[in-house]
């Protein structure tokens, strides 16, 4: 398998770096304005003093309200040197393209004495270092961008050619590796003023269709956004972040490639697998520039000085790795992976249509066809200043994709874009100001009133306190006064008694008298008093009565409601038992019709096996004989079906199949005929297998047949099953029809060898989705798989449920479940097999498990020593390291690396001599970047570089 170029994750050994300037001459092409010069030239300088909206007047173009210069898309092309592989395989072949980059200009050979010229507006060799490659194609830009420009720098070429090396290279462990998002924030941040600029950054990827946020993985559908006025696009669903320094910016970066989707293909190990955009919102203050906001008489007042809202330049830089087109038949993409390099190559199509359209000038541009041409639509024929870098690699077996390559390019020069600035008052700014003056006034009366409330408080409590003293000397005096009067009031009444007692003397009243008439006044006194308490005594029982006789009034009310609440819930009950009734009513009559059909379909399959035994023993006896009347019409269209195998035959086969019912039985019949005689078994198998579009009256005949109790019938029908599941647009309806369940069911209740290896292959197809793998862990899937692995014995039967287990085994949701239902055990318990096919398979689970848990200590999850090495799995990948069948020894270096990067293996793999093995992998491994992977991870581990300078081994 070829692996990836030099630029994706290393620098090309013996690689020379030149940092000379670039001459800025233009291309004898392009127009005068054409060259990699900086905007800060006087083509980009705004006039002073000069007020703008929303763009800005630029010296040579009268001034407008929407004023903007002409500026053709630069294309700089970039060669790669050629990879291990390629020195190995193309060593008697010469390269196919030849660089004379003083005359920027390229040769590319058709044939030895034939070749084709380019010209472009640099020509990059092999050697060119990375400061100069910056320098050449985004500098410019970039300086653009600071003066109020929008700007875009794209990378463009086949898959392995050096793209995210170009773009996306952090340089941590040699900074001239840098790349240009890397180069470019170091010159933003070295322009901006912190306390009066801003920087912004949002990292996002267009996977299958769908932008998603490299930033926040959660949020995966993030929709676009059109200015309708400036037509300028944005992303507002995607998570910004305000960059302060530049190790904020590499740490964001590390986040985003972590989380961007990449796989491995045969033209490159870790190829990306989607668009990464990278957009950079750059906000600056214009200082020394005065406002037109004088008075009529060229007076300005102190107000209108301090109201005046500066200048602010505000420039966007989006930097775009696209992912790499390739060919199928190269890359050797399969399953998901097809599906992923199908939405690359229609994206990059679509982006090809619309520059051929800008290039010729057609009236209509087909932007809306694909997401990434609605993205790039202000640098493809807007208002952006665009450098374009295309990627090409020397080898002559893609001399193809090489040409497709430059014809891009080419086209892609003939583009002009419209730049304009972006200059405006910064009211914000102005508003904030006043926002202070403000916030610092209502502080100050806010103070002021807080002082006036705490005097009159404190005046408040003054007067309380005096009217407290002079109500009390009030209430002194007025007690005083009271005891006066009740003194006088005694006396008074005491005079009165004496003047009394001196008048019943004068007039002889007797005592005895008064006596009496005291005694009857105290005896009706006494009587009311009795009546008085009788009378609330009764008043009390009546009350207590009456609340008792309320509640027992509510009492009975709810028991009423309770009722009638009984009495419609039985009614409800009844209904529904009846509806039940007529349900099982239903079910009964329809289980009926079917024993019936099922007996008509017995005798149908007796007829037709006596047929058949009858037909073998006259061809046994010599005779040709003669097919059974029934099926005389059925068996000539099946014995002509060769003569019709690639035209009508499939399609008469396919409309009986589609109309379900009687003609699907007929099918089914002919099958079980099939397997009793013998004949023209090979033609309905492959009509099975052709017609993988399967309607779903078919497809439930089909898998009513792996209940079958001929073990034949249900060998045969796993089998198509099997065979409609290697196609991803079945394996919905399958899942749907309840075959997966089917299949499961088989692994639990059959024994025969046959069955198991095709129903575990079936599965296998279905777990390449991730859906079907949760259902198939819900399932009990795991458990049955491993049962399987435990018993078979044949080499296919195993590869099947190891390949099974390993599509799981990259799922990062299901690893703590696969492996407490035992599927790592069951997978490392298969190397007990010693055939290539079920070792690779194993080889592959244990890469895949290990990069999932990988991401998962990458992504900033905790998590301890890898379950590959608890379960035991360390000695034998340690073994099978430098395997010599080549698909195992890729997924064991693999799965070396990924293990390596987590600090809680590194004890374990150097006391099982894994250190020996990634230390042979980064200097002697035929691939460039599982050597990068495997250097990288020795020289950020601690532990490791402790080891290595423990046992004297040089390592840098």
């Amino acid at each position: 398998m070829a692996s990836t170029g030099a630029f994706r994750n290393g620098t090309q050994k013996g690689a020379l770096k030149f940092d000379r300037p670039l001459s800025i001459n233009s291309n004898p092409k392009s127009s005068p304005s054409s060259s990699f010069s900086s905007p800060s030239s006087s083509s980009f300088k705004s006039k002073p003093g000069v007020r703008r909206n929303s763009v800005g007047s630029l010296p040579g173009v009268p001034a407008k309200d929407d004023a903007s210069v002409s500026g053709r898309v630069r294309v700089a092309v970039r060669l790669r040197p050629r990879n291990a592989e390629e020195l190995e395989a193309d060593s008697d072949f010469a390269d196919c393209v030849e660089l004379q980059p003083e005359l920027k200009r390229l040769k590319l050979r058709k044939n030895i004495w034939d070749s084709d010229t380019y010209e472009f507006d640099e020509v990059l060799t092999e050697f060119a270092s990375q400061k100069r490659v910056y320098e050449v194609v985004a500098k410019p830009v970039v300086e653009s961008v600071l003066d109020g420009y929008n700007g875009t720098v794209m990378a463009y070429g086949q898959t392995g050619t050096g793209k995210t090396y170009t773009l996306g290279r952090l340089g941590e462990e040699d900074a001239a590796d840098r790349g240009i998002m890397v180069r470019a924030m170091e010159d933003i941040l070295a322009e901006i003023s912190p306390e009066t600029d801003s920087v912004c950054v949002s990292y996002s990827q267009l996977y299958m269709e769908t932008i998603q946020d490299l930033l926040d993985p959660a949020n995966d559908n993030i929709s676009i956004m059109e200015d309708p006025k400036t037509g300028d696009v944005s992303l507002p669903g995607a998570t910004v972040v305000e960059i302060r320094d530049q190790q904020s910016f590499v740490e964001l970066l590390q986040l985003g490639e972590a989380h961007r989707f990449a796989a491995n293909t045969k033209l490159n190990t870790e190829s990306s697998r989607s668009h990464a955009i990278l957009m950079v919102h750059a906000k600056r203050s214009v200082k020394g520039k005065d406002s037109a906001l004088s008075s009529e008489n060229g007076s300005m007042s102190s107000m209108l000085k301090t109201l005046k809202p500066p200048i602010v330049r505000k420039g966007k830089l989006v930097v775009v790795d696209l992912a790499g087109s390739e060919r199928i038949d190269k890359s050797g993409s399969e399953g998901h992976t097809l599906e992923e390099a199908k939405s690359i190559n229609l994206s990059l199509s679509a982006l090809g249509k619309c520059i051929n359209a800008l290039a010729e000038n057609c009236a209509h541009v087909p932007v809306r066809d694909s997401k990434l041409t609605r993205l790039l639509r202000d640098s493809f024929g807007g208002t952006a200043r665009t450098s374009l870098v295309v990627t090409i690699g020397p080898s002559p077996r893609h001399r193809g994709e090489t040409t497709s390559t430059i014809m891009f390019g080419q086209r892609a020069m003939k583009v002009e874009n419209m730049l304009k600035i972006k200059e405006e008052f910064d009211y914000k700014s102005l508003s904030r100001r006043l926002d202070i003056q403000l916030e610092k006034l209502i502080a100050e009366h806010e103070r002021q009133q807080k002082a006036f409330q705490d005097e009159i408080e404190r005046i408040t409590i003054e007067a309380q306190k005096h009217i407290f003293v002079v109500e009390r000397n009030y209430a002194d005096a007025l007690e005083k006064e009271k005891l006066n009067y009740q003194k006088e009031y005694m006396e008074s009444l005491k005079k009165l008694e004496e003047q009394w007692s001196k008048e019943q003397q004068k007039h002889g009243i007797t005592k005895i008298e008064l006596k009496d008439n005291g005694l009857i006044k105290t005896s009706v006194e006494e009587i009311h008093a009795v009546s008085s308490e009788e009378m609330v005594e009764v008043e009390r029982l009546l009350q207590e009565e009456s609340l008792l006789r309320k509640s027992a009034e509510e009492e009975a009310n709810n028991l009423r409601n309770q009722l009638i609440l009984w009495k419609r819930s039985e009614e409800a009950r009844t209904s529904e038992i009846s509806k039940l009734q007529k349900l099982v009513e239903d079910e009964a009559r329809q289980k009926q019709q079917l024993e019936e059909e099922i007996a008509v379909l017995q005798s149908q399959l007796m007829q037709l096996s006596f047929e058949a035994d009858e037909t073998r023993r006259k061809i046994d006896g010599g005779g040709a004989g003669e097919v059974p009347n029934g099926l005389d019409s059925l068996i000539s269209q099946v014995r002509h079906q060769p003569l019709q195998y690639s035209g009508d035959g499939k399609t008469s086969m396919a409309k009986l199949f589609e109309q379900g019912g009687e003609h699907a039985s007929t099918y089914i019949l002919l099958l079980s005929y099939c397997l009793f005689s013998a004949i023209h078994l090979s033609i309905v198998l492959d009509f099975f297998l052709i017609k993988l579009s399967v309607p779903t009256v078919g497809l439930h005949k089909i898998l009513s047949l792996l209940e079958a109790e001929d073990v034949d019938v249900r060998i045969h029908a796993v089998k198509v099953v099997a065979n409609l599941a290697a196609e991803e647009t079945n394996q919905e309806k399958i899942v749907e029809a309840g075959g997966l369940t089917s299949l499961l069911m088989l692994l639990r209740s059959t024994e025969d060898e046959t069955i198991h290896r095709v129903a575990a292959g079936a599965i296998a197809n279905l777990a390449m989705s991730e859906t079907n793998q949760e259902l198939i862990m819900a399932q009990g899937g795991v458990q049955l798989l491993s049962m399987t692995a435990a018993y078979a014995e044949d080499p296919q039967t195993l590869r099947m449920v190891a390949g099974a287990i390993a599509n799981l085994c990259g799922n990062d949701k299901l690893q703590m479940r696969l492996r407490a239902e035992g599927g790592i055990k069951a997978l490392l318990g298969m190397v007990r097999c010693r055939h290539p096919d079920v070792l690779a398979q194993v080889a592959r689970g244990i890469a895949n498990f290990a990069k999932c848990e990988s991401r998962a200590s990458t992504q900033g999850t905790k998590i301890g020593k890898s379950v590959l090495i608890e379960d035991g799995a360390l000695p034998w990948i340690v073994q099978n390291a430098n395997n010599d069948v080549s698909p195992i020894r890729r997924h064991i270096e693999l799965a070396l690396c990924h293990l390596a990067q987590q600090e809680a293996n590194a004890k374990d793999m150097i006391g099982g001599g894994a250190l020996w093995e990634l230390v042979r992998i980064s200097r002697d491994c035929s691939r460039e970047d599982v050597r990068a992977l495997a250097h990288r991870t020795l020289t950020s581990s601690p532990t490791f570089l402790t080891e290595l300078k423990r046992l004297r081994i040089g390592y840098g």
